[in-house]
């Protein structure tokens, strides 16, 4: 079997491009991709058409091989956007080779550990005003749903410091949130890396009588020494990892045994090497949650990764609080109960792309999250691009 020709489409979802991969051989097989960025529809899109000449007429089931030479013959740093394009082609030849063998993707990945897995609820405060009377609102529906664990960001558009009345309305969110779920459902607090060292210190030792499960990304992910002065001194445990895009961001991280929640992004990386930082987090005693807040086939990647992953923690999930039509881009998607999902045993990923329905809803610039900015929560276009 030998691979013909890549393609790409991508889905002008509200909040974010989302741009899928074909992957398509001699035998009529055809493997689908993901590989979504932020901001970087286009700039993907080209991406994966400059490496695909690395994996024409080769072999699809070669995947380690097909990594090495898309992250290493370049010999450039693309950092996010060749680790998003890498991918898309890499997941699309796991599809393929799943359906070659009648095997879901996470029976190549080991096998399953895990009969089920719990996940929380991302993306449930679009609607209505930053206050802790609508969070508690929203908060209540979110559980009311079967949820048990449920993440948000609290901190508007702040970026480095705050402003006193700010930071208190920050926290006031938290305790409502808390106040609605109770004491049994987790909170996970996202920081989106917006703070300095000393403002997310001062809101982790605010925030941790409400008990948050984590506090995530509380500073930006470049430096590496900054995440650590956190990890070291906060009371609430610090989660991080899905801007880094290359195992060797991780084993520096890894290597001063401060975080073990880690939320690595495979959709940054390919599969072959997040199953190989999946389990350098296991040798330090951690465990993952990976990043799924791309478009929904990166939700099943990290489902069958997850599925197959011993130190396997908590799945990211937006899907119940996404547009009704994003839910037709895939021809099955993950089903939730009770605040749990099951992974498909369908070969390959278990669905495939709606050409048809993607075509209905065309790039547009306008369709990115613009976090440092008032109101970026409500994933509305954003107008100006």
């Amino acid at each position: 079997m030998k691979i013909l020709d890549v393609q790409t489409y991508i889905a002008g979802n509200g909040w974010k491009n989302w741009v899928f991969v074909q992957v398509d051989t001699d035998e009529g097989v055809h493997g689908i991709g993901e590989a979504t960025l932020n901001g970087f529809g286009k700039t993907v899109e080209a991406a994966i058409h400059e490496l695909k000449p690395y994996v024409i007429g080769k072999d699809p089931f070669d995947v380690e091989n097909h990594s090495l030479h898309m992250f290493r013959d370049v010999f450039s740093d693309g950092g996010q956007i060749q680790g998003a394009a890498l991918s898309g082609i890499e997941f699309a030849c796991w599809d393929i080779m799943g359906k070659v063998l009648e095997q879901p993707v996470y029976k190549l990945l080991g096998g399953k550990c895990h009969e089920s897995l719990r996940v929380y609820a991302n993306g449930w405060y679009t609607s209505g005003p930053r206050t802790p009377e609508n969070f508690y609102r929203l908060a209540k529906q979110v559980v009311d749903k079967g949820y048990t664990a449920l993440k948000f960001d609290p901190f508007g558009a702040a970026w480095k410091s705050v402003e006193r009345k700010d930071f208190k309305l920050s926290l006031e969110l938290i305790g409502a949130v808390r106040e609605a779920v109770g004491d049994d459902v987790d909170i996970l607090i996202e920081g989106h890396n917006r703070f300095s060292v000393h403002t997310a210190l001062r809101f982790s030792e605010e925030m941790a009588k409400y008990e948050p499960t984590w506090f995530e990304a509380p500073v930006p992910p470049q430096s590496v020494s900054s995440m650590i002065e956190v990890a070291k001194r906060s009371p609430v445990p610090i989660a991080c990892g899905e801007d880094y895009y290359c195992k060797e961001q991780f084993a520096e991280l890894l290597s001063h045994n401060q975080v073990h929640i880690i939320q690595l992004e495979p959709q940054f990386m390919g599969l072959t090497s997040a199953k190989q930082v999946a389990g350098m987090v296991n040798a330090f005693n951690g465990v993952i949650a990976p990043h799924s807040a791309q478009g929904p086939l990166c939700s099943i990647v990290c489902a069958h990764l997850n599925t197959a992953t011993p130190n396997f923690f908590i799945h990211e999930i937006f899907e119940d609080f996404n547009e009704p039509w994003t839910q037709h881009i895939l021809t099955n998607t993950l089903d939730i109960e009770e605040g749990y999902i099951q992974v498909s045993d369908r070969p390959g990923w278990g669905t495939d792309l709606n050409i048809e329905e993607i075509r209905k809803h065309p790039y547009k610039r306008e369709n990115f999250l613009p976090l440092f900015r008032e109101g970026w929560e409500k994933r509305e276009p954003v107008e100006g691009f």
